[in-house]
């Protein structure tokens, strides 16, 4: 259970602050920045929740970079 949560929380993060901020960079790192103070806070036990998380933060990444393509047009 806990490896679809972070399968699907950090996209939309991603997209979430992506939305508020209009700039796709800013919506990543304030995503990282959270899952890094989430880790270091001790809620990530295992290793393939960490890489489920980057890989969920790169996917909201590139949906992200295309939304605000799609917005500045």
């Amino acid at each position: 259970m806990w490896f679809i949560i972070a399968l699907i929380v950090p996209f939309l993060l991603v997209l979430l602050f992506t939305r508020v901020t209009y700039n796709h960079y800013v919506g990543t790192l304030l995503t990282a920045a959270l899952l890094v103070a989430s880790y270091i806070k001790g809620y990530t036990n295992e290793w393939y929740e960490i890489f489920a998380d980057i890989a969920s933060t790169m996917a909201g990444f590139l949906v992200a970079e295309k939304m605000v393509r799609n917005i500045k047009k």
